[in-house]
This record gives C-alpha cells, structure tokens and sequence, in this order.
C-alpha cells in the first residue's frame, strides 16, 4: 500500500448470520474453543460486541457479556479481543476496545470493564494499560490446558457510575 492510501477499518454488529465468521477468527486466535454459552452471550451482548473489517476482511473482534450486580449496577467482562496476526499494529484493536469504551462511559449505570488475561501475555497487559486499565487479581490455576494456567484481572473503572449511587 502506498504511503497516502490507509484501509479503511470497519465495525458491525455479530448477528445469527454471520456468527460463523466470529467462531472461525476465535480458533484462529485463542488456544480455546469457546461453549455455545459464550455466543449467546455474544448475541446478547448487542452493541458489545462487534466484527472488525479491514478493507472488506474481517480480520478481529471483541466479544463482552453485561453482568449485572445488585442495585442495578452492569459491569463489562470482556470476554475475547483480538485482531489476526498480519493486522497487528494497524489500530483495530485499539478501534475496538475504544467502542466499548466510549459505550460503557454513556450508560451510567456501567462502572467498569474487566477481563482476564494470561499471565506471560505481555503485548495484551500493556495493550489495556495503555487504556487506563489496571491488574487488580492474580488468580492461580485459571485456565486448563494451557500454559501457564494463571491469569490477571485487568480492569478499568469508570467513574461517571460513582454519580448515581
């Protein structure tokens, strides 16, 4: 591509009729295989969780579940992020992630987003501290069949919440 000609990046909404594009970018992406629990969730989600398109291709995504707390409260987990290894770098994830963001910061009710991450995923730790994010847990033995098993909590919090109480 020459130097005056970005692609252009793209979000959409997962529905029933292209779900099959998120499974297969997840076992491309993770070491996991995702339950049919995890895409109603995604389906639930609506707005929090989007298909990332670089110039047509469908390349990333970012999956959340709303959890509700009492009193009303909704906290984001991020469930899954993640962008195909040749479009690393290109500002997809950050367009993704910045979405959520800038919709949890809308909903008055939502006081933070949080998600696990591996403990050695150094580029995805550093990735969400550049957002704010933070570890707030270690939790030993987290994931299975994967090494390591242990895994941070990250999370952001957002204060426009602490308003309405």
């Amino acid at each position: 591509m020459g130097a005056g000609r970005a692609a252009s990046i793209s979000l959409d909404g997962v529905r029933d009729k292209n779900l099959m594009q998120l499974k297969k970018l997840n076992s491309v992406l993770f070491p996991v295989r995702y339950n049919e629990k995890y895409y109603a969730d995604v389906l639930a989600s609506g707005e929090f969780t989007k298909l990332a398109y670089y110039s047509d291709i469908c390349v990333g995504s970012i999956a959340c579940r709303l959890e509700k707390k009492e009193g009303g409260a909704v906290r984001v987990y991020i469930m899954t992020l993640g962008v195909l290894a040749p479009y690393r770098g290109l500002g997809i994830g950050t367009k993704l992630l910045e979405h959520v963001l800038d919709l949890s910061s809308k909903q008055s009710n939502i006081g933070e987003i949080y998600l696990h991450v591996q403990t050695n995923n150094e580029d995805a730790i550093n990735f969400y501290k550049k957002f704010g994010f933070e570890i707030t847990e270690t939790i030993q033995n987290y994931y299975t069949n994967i090494t390591p098993p242990d895994c941070y909590v990250v999370t952001k919090y957002i204060g426009q919440s602490e308003l309405k109480k």
